[in-house]
């Protein structure tokens, strides 16, 4: 339990990536607040499987394209835990197109929250690590956002992005003992990626050097590992759990 003692919040925690990340971040004996924008009965079922690991869980409601609502959420994590220590920055949407069908709405909706609540979050996080002289920021961005991928130029735009703002929040934050890393999962089994044909799956397969998909909990391991006292020296980087993709490419 090398996280015991210690308070994490993950954004978008409901499923998928972001519920995998907290319930490994629970064995690793972190509480955990479980962040998360409609899907309440979703996040409930992740605070279930985090408390089934003797720690804590709280659930809070907040769009994190919005800071008046991310400031609230850290006010309520600092009055029922009194310290965070781990951000991790995980919620995110597509609102894939071409570019000459894009609307605005769609692009503007995907900015705002992949790359603006990754703004807001640690914005708000920043101020109470850097009190506290320690602190661990990890976010999600996405292979997408360091290759391109068509059809998805905002998801691509928000997700390279958040690589850059990692690496510069990285360098403003290091001297105050805390580090901002990302981690840029690939073709992970989700809900997403279940929806697509067996040809598909094993057309794409073809292309990774390890020829499958990656599991939920080997990008949520990769967080935790960061979390951990063995990641002390590592910060700015970004660590693609791909199965070898960007590096075929």
């Amino acid at each position: 339990m090398f996280l015991s003692g210690r308070t994490a919040l993950v954004t978008g925690a409901s499923r998928g990536i972001g519920r995998a990340i907290a319930v490994e971040l629970a064995k690793a004996g972190a509480n955990v607040v479980i962040n998360y924008a409609g899907q309440e009965k979703a996040a409930k079922e992740t605070a279930e499987l985090v408390k089934e690991h003797g720690v804590k869980a709280l659930v809070i409601q907040a769009d994190v394209a919005s800071f008046e609502q991310v400031k609230n959420m850290i006010d309520q994590v600092l009055d029922e835990f009194k310290s965070l220590e781990i951000l991790v920055n995980n919620a995110g949407i597509t609102r894939d197109n071409l570019i000459m069908r894009m609307k605005d709405e769609d692009w503007d909706a995907v900015i705002n929250t992949n790359l603006k609540g990754v703004f807001n979050c640690c914005r708000a996080v920043a101020r109470v690590m850097l009190k506290a002289k320690k602190g661990r920021i990890i976010n999600i961005a996405s292979v997408v956002g360091l290759k391109g991928n068509a059809g998805q130029v905002n998801y691509s735009a928000s997700k390279s992005g958040i690589i850059g703002f990692t690496r510069s929040l990285a360098a403003e934050l290091g001297s105050r003992n805390i580090t901002v890393n990302a981690v840029a999962p690939g073709f992970i089994d989700t809900d997403m990626t279940e929806a697509l044909s067996e040809e598909i799956k094993n057309k794409l397969c073809e292309h990774l050097p390890l020829k499958r998909f990656g599991k939920l909990k080997e990008v949520a391991g990769t967080v935790v590992f960061l979390c951990s006292d063995a990641a002390d020296y590592i910060t700015g980087q970004v660590i693609a759990v791909d199965g070898g993709l960007t590096s075929v490419i």
